[in-house]
């Protein structure tokens, strides 16, 4: 099998980059989809309006939201070599890291209420926080096997 020949780093790379290509083709789904499918999502309500109305918000917005998503499966990838190195791969991912990983814990606040426990958010945030996870293990073994370079004096790398 060609995934056994591929180092841990790579493989949660892969994974992550997986995920986030897979959650962007869903978000451009539920412009295909209609308004029933941005409620489904757990759009913000003004999303779900514009959904409704018609109007340029709900598509653009999610347009961003997936070109995003996109450009995290980017730099997964190019991190784990499957595709070449990108520029800035360094703060990329650190900041891609840091988004994912916050985005998982939101659901803490919400398993403190006594409101009752959205089903949805718990898995999103469960597979947004396994997401954060592997491209913080990703980054910091990329890091020290040198492969990231460090910064010089200035602080600015060659990525």
């Amino acid at each position: 099998m060609i995934l056994m020949n591929i180092d841990i780093k790579s493989k949660l790379l892969i994974s992550a980059g997986v995920i986030t290509s897979t959650a962007a083709i869903w978000h451009l789904a539920c412009i295909l989809g209609g308004p029933s499918w941005f409620v489904f999502a757990r759009a913000p309500q003004q999303v779900i309006d514009s959904a409704q109305q018609g109007t340029l918000l709900a598509p653009l917005s999610t347009i961003v939201v997936a070109a995003a998503m996109f450009a995290c499966t980017i730099f997964a990838f190019s991190s784990a070599g499957i595709i070449r190195k990108v520029p800035l791969s360094t703060p990329a991912l650190i900041t891609i890291a840091l988004l994912c990983t916050l985005r998982g814990l939101i659901i803490i606040p919400t398993l403190m209420s006594v409101n009752g426990i959205d089903v949805w958010q718990v898995v999103a945030s469960a597979i947004w926080l396994y997401v954060g996870i592997c491209f913080i293990i990703g980054t910091l073994v990329t890091y020290r096997s040198g492969k990231i370079s460090q910064p010089d004096n200035n602080g600015f790398t060659n990525n």
